[in-house]
């Protein structure tokens, strides 16, 4: 006997195949095509909004200025040591986040991710130039490189770039006055970090839209493995009824005889998907929700003349209710439930916190850090003397002079470095660091003990607003 020959390994990597979704109108298509139009608006044209704050500020709505380290949002300044305003929002997002996953599943995925938005532009343009679903599987299954495919996937290929360019080009708007530099990019005499950022982010936008497309959504993004913690019996996310829809017109039972379900088996809930998923097969990770199925359904029901609803959103709750012959729950009592509840409560209050602090930040404001090295020095007269670096903050437009003073113990009097007087100005809208000595009386409790609590005061001598934050002076006792 012949002696068998091995079995080759097998491959663990299947080879992607690329979808190519089918054109489809409805409700849900309009709805995507809304958001899309909205996202993209307000993606590429907010740094164009200008905002009059006064003559020492940048009059752009938006804009992360690094330079200053500070952020604005048109009438709204975070300063850097307001990092818990940006915190707050991000909280606020993935609150909100997880309200609509458990809501509606993945209902983010499907409108308003990037990916996803960006992704429906690429597909977009590629069906301007190279037709529906079937051209565009004739043309990559053309393995002629003739001078028409060339010519169409040149024009598809540069449209994409050009749309990663403006991609690109709006994100470093953000971070600086968006005219003066565009004219700097067009004259190159932007700043390398500027071409170098454009650069990567067209090149990225070109692949990820392009290319790895649905790739993103499966393998790069977490999402899909954290939404079934969101997910619950009563979550509205789109399904099948198989209920009604099997067996399908195609099926072995229906060859023998047996009832046929409204199921064609056209196939158009699979040609439209942008991640090529069969949802008759049940929920799968790889769908986003996106619900561009049941627009194809409904379609082939109304010709059909069968009623709308064979895919729809539903919850476990609807199947099992309607199997038994009873009707769906209502939608708002899917959305209204505890969980649901209990995140809006939470991304509520924090909202409402932030808008509070908001309201009651002052426009003055100062840290002190002391001067630990050393903690003290003994001056000639037997006085005990503290070093603090003082930031004081004018959030006003224009400059304003701050008086300094210090409570606690009444030994202890303060001075600043540079001045004989205990006041100094600030420039508008602007931080001034200045070096303030605590200097105790020689005999006194202060000098004497290791630690005494110290609140160093601010006033706005304009208008008598103050501001204070607390410190230690340390003796000689330590």
């Amino acid at each position: 006997m012949a002696d068998s020959q091995p079995d080759a390994p097998q491959s663990l990597y299947a080879a992607r195949e690329p979808i190519f979704p089918r054109k489809v109108y409805g409700k849900f298509r309009n709805l995507k095509w809304a958001i899309m139009i909205v996202t993209l608006g307000i993606y590429y044209l907010t740094p164009w909004i200008r905002w009059d704050r006064g003559p020492s500020l940048p009059d752009q709505a938006v804009l992360i200025d690094l330079a200053s380290r500070r952020f604005f949002f048109f009438w709204i300044e975070i300063w850097p040591h307001e990092f818990y305003f940006i915190a707050g929002l991000l909280v606020m997002a993935g609150l909100g986040l997880f309200l609509f996953t458990s809501a509606l599943g993945r209902v983010w995925c499907g409108y308003a991710c990037p990916q996803t938005v960006w992704t429906d532009l690429f597909i977009l343009v590629e069906r301007w130039i190279e037709g529906d679903r079937n051209a565009r599987l004739r043309l990559h299954r053309q393995k002629k490189w003739d001078a028409r495919k060339v010519r169409l996937r040149l024009t598809k290929w540069v449209s994409w770039l050009l749309i990663g360019l403006a991609t690109g080009g709006a994100w470093v708007f953000y971070f600086t006055d968006a005219p003066t530099l565009l004219a700097d990019l067009v004259t190159l005499n932007a700043h390398p970090i500027a071409y170098t950022t454009i650069g990567v982010l067209t090149a990225t936008t070109f692949f990820f839209g392009g290319f790895a497309r649905e790739q993103i959504c499966i393998y790069a993004c977490p999402w899909p493995r954290i939404q079934a913690a969101m997910l619950d019996e009563d979550s509205l996310v789109v399904g099948y009824r198989e209920w009604r829809g099997e067996p399908r017109k195609h099926s072995r039972a229906v060859e023998e005889g047996a009832p046929q379900g409204d199921c064609i088996d056209c196939m158009a809930c699979v040609n439209v998907c942008p991640v090529g998923i069969d949802i008759r097969d049940g929920q799968q990770l790889e769908c986003i929700t996106c619900a561009l199925c049941i627009d194809a359904c409904d379609d082939i029901m109304a010709k059909i003349g069968k009623p709308r609803g064979l895919i729809d959103y539903m919850a476990l709750t609807d199947e099992e209710n309607e199997r038994a012959g009873k009707p769906p729950k209502p939608i708002l009592k899917h959305i209204l439930r505890p969980r649901t509840i209990m995140y809006t409560a939470l991304w509520a209050l924090v909202g409402f916190g932030l808008v509070f602090a908001l309201f009651i930040r002052s426009d003055i404001d100062m840290t002190v850090a002391p001067v630990r090295n050393p903690t003290y020095v003994m001056l000639s007269d037997g006085s005990i003397r503290n070093t603090y670096e003082v930031r004081l903050r004018n959030k006003h437009g224009e400059d304003r002079r701050f008086n300094l003073t210090v409570s606690g113990d009444p030994a202890i009097h303060l001075t600043l470095e540079g001045t004989p007087y205990s006041s100094v100005s600030v420039p508008a809208d602007s931080m001034r660091l200045q070096r303030v000595y605590l200097v105790a009386a020689p005999g006194s409790e202060a000098a004497k003990i290791e630690r005494s609590e110290v609140r160093l005061w601010i006033e706005d001598t304009s208008n008598g607003d103050r501001a204070y934050k607390d410190s230690v002076f340390n003796g000689k006792a330590n």
